[in-house]
Order: structure tokens, then C-alpha cells, then sequence
């Protein structure tokens, strides 16, 4: 079973861990902590099911002794917090340190969202209503994009999605900023807003409670104008699955927002009753929403599945699937089975999550300061075991922006009405195959990839799999030049420059093989095919 979110994961159970954390944690010393952290060491490796996936051990213990020899030097929320970033450092979304004891001081009442155009407030308590719709430029002095990147070491994740999702958490807890230098102080921050051509300093202080992050209170305010629609991804967002048809487009929406029964209706009976009715219903399109899915139970994916397998609408551009950042554990899942199994279109953010991931957390529970962390305990492998992707991407990509949030738009859902059909890149490959020169392959790639709507779409392993088999073919030539667009379009990707280094050995180039292996072990120093070929290369 998967049972939480990277969300879930940081809220609810946080707040299921109160009763045990309802206070900083009493009487605690350096060495009270430090026998806490010889447990965290010991226990998170028996636990977790393979703790150094991403990390290695001994990077782990060196960071943990680290923090041991700053015990006498720290208050106990920033040894908590520095927990936090050992135990992210993991590298996966199921692993952490849960909230209650950090947050048991106190949460700004304040929402923030990471928009396409950038970090707003979104909903805040009366005493912020000058601030709510405004743009968060700094924290302190320190510009936004730098205090997010100065934050990402403490968050568990899956990938960059994961610290979309994590971001409004940590900047709303002001023991995180202080531990982590953002902030003077531990019971407050400064913060400039801009919002309505003026930037305006605000002082944040901690009246909020976590629950009410997760809950907004009915009398806080929100970015979103009272004046228009509330969009359909957003009318129920608490609620585990429901449906309704939208005669003027007519789509059938279904809306899955947790794997979960509910407790007057399994998860099989609804989409039963739902796919029934969409089959009874005069709809052209099927859309599934599992953007806010956090997880849930993956056992019960099945008859989901099934069920949209005999719809007649499981048609390629008739079915559409929008995911985004929340979409996590057991909803990735889901996402695995649909990818395979159907013909979904996905619309929206990439996932929270990767394909194949760790997941099916187990507390740990520190012997002295009873601080609760979860390890991974299960590995998912839904998907070809070379599948390395740190998401599901869309093929339609869909963001959104706080001007659509303002006015109740939301693009996904737009961007699915819109949709046309467009040869995806595994069909230009194909066609150019059967017989299409490099040069046509290459133009049709060019257009392909200066569609926004395919900024998601890996077009470099997709890329780099052609020049692949253009070498397999023995045809290096025409792989160069696949290769040599490739780095030009993909910079920072170290496969890119393995595989040109891999044409210039094969004819013979030794200065630009050697300088193309260097380039990607800089870029990945776990690309042990470039280092050994470095070596090799180097010895002749």
C-alpha cells in the first residue's frame, strides 16, 4: 500500500504527530541529542529499503558528525531542522522529517504559491488582506529564487516538482527560516511584497497553525477575485472523488483527489458510477483531474483501469489526464498503469513523483526528543527497469499562472479544449526511419520542440536514443550531427556529451572524445562509463 504524500507526508501526519511533539522538546542537551543522532544513523539504514540510492554512506555519517560537533552551539529547532536536511539528503519524497515539532510554535496564516510567473501570496488571514494576491520578491535582503535554492537542501522530495509543492510550507514556518539563515528571528520575518506596482515590507508572525495551511479558515482572504467561477479543480479539493459534466464544452469530469475509499463509497463503486454515466452521457471527451492526488492506497487502482480501458471514450485525443505537482505515491501509480494501459493524453506539471520510486513509509521515532521521521521501506518499479525519469511529463504542458488563479481560469482544463492533434516525436522518428533524411528529422524535431506546449517533453533522451541507433547502424556521421543538436539545445545534460564522446572515440577523435567524456562527468560525476573512457582514453 502507498499512504502518503510528499504533501500528506509534511501535513497530515505531521499533525497526526502532535499528541507525541505537542512542545519543543524538554530538557534536551548536546548529548541527549547526540545519542538521538547515533539512533537516526543506525535506524534510518535498517529501515529505509536502501538508504544510500542517492547519498552515500559515508557522505551520510560525515554529515551527521557534523552536526554532532555543533550540538553546544545550536538551539534545539535549528538541530531539528539540520535533522531535516540529513534526512533529505536520502532523496526521495517518502523520506523525512515529519512537522509537528517544528510547527508546534507556530505558522505564518499566510498561503504561498510557486505560479509560472513566480512565488505569491495566495490566501492569507485578515491582519495580511493589504499583501494577498502580492508578489514575494525577497526574504530579508535575500532575493526569493535565492532563499528557494538555499531551502531546497532541506526538502524531501522526488524531484524539482517536489520543492514547488514544499515551498509555501517552509516559508511559512519561521523556525525554518531562522535555522536556516533567512531569518534574524525565530518568531518572525520580513518579507517584500509587490503587489500593485509597489514593493512593501511585511512582518510575518507565527499566529497561524499548521491544520489552518492545510484548511484555510472561510474568514481568510483569497487571491482569486469573489467575482468569477470557481474553477472545477478547485470547488472540492477535500473531497476524495467526485464527477460532473460540463455541458458547454461537453466533457465528462472526474475528479480523483486521494486513493482512498471513502467511508459510504469504495473507490471501485465510483468509478463505476462515474464511467457509467459517462458512457449514458452525451460527452466528446473524458478527463480525469489526479492533479491535487497525494496518494493513497494503490491496491485499488485496478478497477480504474479496467473500467477506463471499455470506455468508449479511451480514445487518443479524447481522453486527457491532468497532472501536476501534487500528483504523488499511489496517484503516481495510477499515472503508471493509465501511461500504460490507455490512451491518455496528460495535460498540466509533470508529477510530484518518478515512475518508478521508494515509498511505503515507516516511522522512526528519536528516543529523546521523540522527533518522528519516516524512511521509505518498499521500492515501486511500476515501469521498465531502465526507466530513470524523475517524473511523468505532460505531453501538453498546462502551468499555472497567478493571473489565471486571480481570475478563476484554468489552463489545464483550456488547454484540453483547445487540443489538436500534432505528430508527437516518437512518430517524426518513426517517419524518418522509414526512409526520412537527418535533415527533415532534425527540422520537424526544431519545430516540435519550439511548441510551448511541449516544454516538458524529453526531447533530449528522446534525441539521444536516435543517435543511438544511428551509431548501432554504423552511420556515426549522421549521429554527429543528431548529437551535436542535441548538446545545443541541452546544455546542462551529461548523457548528451557521454554519447558525443562516444561518436568521437568511434572515429577516431581522440581530443574531442576526451573533452566531450570531461564535459559529462562535470555535469554527472556518476557517469561511470565517461570516467572510465576518460581513463582509457588518457592512457594512450
Amino acid at each position: 500500500m502507498k499512504f502518503v504524500s510528499a504533501l500528506l507526508a509534511l501535513i497530515v501526519l505531521a499533525s497526526a504527530g502532535f499528541s507525541q511533539t505537542s512542545a519543543e522538546p524538554a530538557q534536551m542537551s548536546p548529548d541527549k541529542w547526540r545519542a538521538d543522532l547515533k539512533y537516526l544513523a543506525t535506524q534510518i539504514e535498517r529501515t529505509h529499503k536502501n538508504a544510500y540510492h542517492t547519498v552515500t554512506r559515508d557522505d551520510l555519517l560525515n554529515a551527521v558528525n557534523s552536526l554532532d560537533a555543533r550540538l553546544a552551539d545550536l538551539e534545539d529547532h535549528q538541530v531539528v531542522v539540520e535533522i531535516m536536511k540529513i534526512v533529505a539528503m536520502i532523496g526521495d519524497g517518502h523520506t523525512g522529517v515529519r512537522w509537528g515539532m517544528i510547527a508546534q510554535s507556530g505558522m505564518f496564516p499566510v498561503i504561498f504559491y510557486v505560479y509560472e510567473d513566480g512565488v505569491f501570496v495566495q490566501k492569507a488571514a485578515q491582519e495580511y488582506s493589504k499583501i494577498v494576491g502580492g508578489k514575494v520578491v525577497k526574504v530579508g535582503n535575500i532575493p526569493i529564487n535565492d532563499v528557494i535554492e538555499k531551502m531546497k537542501p532541506y526538502m524531501w522530495r522526488d524531484n524539482e516538482m517536489g520543492v514547488k509543492s514544499a515551498v509555501p510550507w517552509y516559508l511559512a514556518s519561521p523556525k525554518i527560516l531562522h535555522a536556516v539563515g533567512l531569518s534574524a528571528a525565530k518568531d518572525s520575518a520580513e518579507f517584500t511584497i509587490l503587489k500593485d506596482g509597489l514593493e512593501s515590507k511585511i512582518e510575518f508572525k507565527p499566529t497561524g497553525k499548521l491544520d489552518e495551511i492545510m484548511n484555510p479558515p472561510a474568514a481568510w482572504l483569497d487571491a482569486r477575485s469573489s467575482n468569477v467561477p470557481v474553477p472545477a479543480w478547485q470547488k472540492e479539493p477535500r473531497n476524495n472523488f467526485r464527477f460532473e459534466m460540463l455541458h458547454d464544452s461537453r466533457t465528462f469530469y472526474i475528479q480523483f483527489n486521494q486513493v482512498q475509499d471513502k467511508p459510504d463509497e469504495t473507490v471501485e463503486a465510483f468509478f463505476k458510477r462515474a464511467l457509467d454515466a459517462a458512457e449514458k452521457s452525451p460527452a466528446e471527451r473524458l478527463v480525469l483531474d489526479i492533479r491535487l492526488n497525494g496518494g493513497g492506497n494503490n491496491y485499488l487502482n485496478l478497477p480504474i483501469i479496467i473500467g477506463v480501458i471499455r470506455s468508449r471514450l479511451n480514445v487518443r485525443g479524447r481522453f486527457f489526464v491532468i497532472i501536476g505537482r501534487e500528483t504523488f505515491s499511489a496517484a503516481q501509480n495510477t499515472v503508471n498503469d493509465l501511461e500504460k494501459y490507455t490512451n491518455a493524453i496528460f495535460v498540466g506539471e509533470p508529477t510530484g513523483a518518478s515512475p518508478n520510486h521508494y515509498g511505503d513509509a515507516r516511522p522512526i521515532i528519536l528516543p529523546n526528543s521523540k522527533l518522528r521521521i519516516q524512511a521509505s521501506t518498499l521500492w515501486w518499479q511500476d515501469k521498465d527497469p531502465r526507466d530513470t525519469r524523475k517524473w511523468t511529463a505532460p505531453t501538453v504542458a498546462a502551468d499555472l499562472s497567478s493571473d489565471d488563479y486571480r481570475n478563476g481560469r484554468d489552463p489545464a482544463l483550456e488547454a484540453i479544449l483547445k487540443f489538436k492533434p500534432v505528430p508527437s516525436m516518437q512518430e517524426i522518428i518513426a517517419k524518418a526511419r522509414s526512409g526520412g533524411s537527418v535533415a527533415d528529422l532534425i527540422a520537424n524535431y526544431k519545430e516540435f520542440r519550439s511548441n510551448p506546449l511541449h516544454k516538458y517533453v524529453d526531447t533530449a533522451t528522446i534525441m539521444n536514443r536516435v543517435g543511438q541507433f544511428l551509431l548501432n547502424e554504423r552511420r556515426p556521421d549522421e549521429a554527429l550531427t543528431i548529437f551535436k543538436v542535441n548538446a545545443e539545445d541541452n546544455p546542462g545534460s551529461a548523457i548528451v556529451y557521454q554519447s558525443l564522446g562516444d561518436v568521437y572515440d568511434i572515429k577516431g577523435d581522440k581530443v574531442n572524445a576526451l573533452a566531450n567524456y570531461k564535459k559529462a562527468v562535470s555535469i554527472d560525476p556518476k557517469l561511470t562509463a565517461s570516467a572510465e573512457a576518460i581513463k582509457r582514453l588518457s592512457s594512450q
